[in-house]
């Protein structure tokens, strides 16, 4: 691997930005994709381009016959990240779901007696408040936040710590009327319209849901809903 595209990489990683790293089997001429980037020797036409991106898109390294070479593709994606802050009901039935669909979950919620090995089993626990937690966890572009608790002293400082990051969901439970009271404390801390559009308020689609393991579908659903969206509109630069 040349030096440039190895420190495009490691830069690439340290961002956490999806990428992709294509390399001719039979030359060893390598590209590396990012968004909004291509780089390195090997020339890639649009068709070839266009299946790095699905690659990424999948999250899935392949092989890609080419102009008569074979191509390797092999992804470099940041994992999926989950922030359930409140270890309530809903979080019990949510955390398996999203650990299948491949998230890595962290449960916060300072309330010891809620979140507990034995309700939360395997799973990573932090009884820091939440703006501490996601302070060191740095929620970035393949993260989710979502706050389940309804008490404004533990979800807020939660949202506006996800407000301030790359996290491309956030989502919060509670009512039309509970969401209306939360953007105006949102608002004292010097958040717009713009800001509360990346909010899903009331958490989760419009299915009909009702027990908390409905209600952890349809914000597992939702969530899938936006994480593809964000996925399709992401671009890359075609080589000249």
């Amino acid at each position: 691997m040349e030096r440039a595209i190895l420190k495009a990489l490691q830069e690439a990683r340290a961002e956490k930005l999806p990428t992709a790293l294509a390399t001719d089997l039979a030359s060893g001429a390598q590209a590396l994709v990012t968004r909004g980037n291509v780089a390195g020797g090997l020339a890639l036409d649009k068709e070839a381009l266009a299946r790095v991106l699905e690659a990424i898109r999948d999250d899935r390294s392949a092989t890609l016959d080419w102009q008569g070479r074979r191509l390797f593709i092999q992804v470099f994606n940041p994992s999926l990240r989950m922030m359930v802050v409140g270890a309530v009901h809903i979080a019990q039935a949510l955390v398996p779901m999203a650990s299948l669909a491949g998230y890595a979950v962290t449960v916060i919620d300072p309330r010891r007696a809620f979140a507990t090995d034995t309700r939360f089993p395997g799973v990573e626990l932090t009884h820091a408040w939440p703006d501490d937690a996601l302070a060191r966890l740095h929620p970035d572009r393949r993260t989710a936040v979502v706050t389940l608790t309804h008490d404004p002293k533990i979800d807020d400082p939660a949202l506006v710590a996800a407000l301030r990051s790359e996290c491309f969901y956030i989502g919060s439970l509670g009512s039309s009327r509970t969401h209306a009271k939360r953007l105006q404390r949102l608002r004292e801390h010097g958040f717009t319209d713009a800001d509360f559009a990346r909010i899903h308020g009331p958490v989760g689609l419009s299915i009909g849901a009702r027990s908390p393991a409905e209600i952890a579908v349809s914000i597992l659903a939702q969530i899938t809903q936006v994480l593809h969206a964000k996925e399709a509109k992401e671009k890359v630069k075609e080589p000249a």
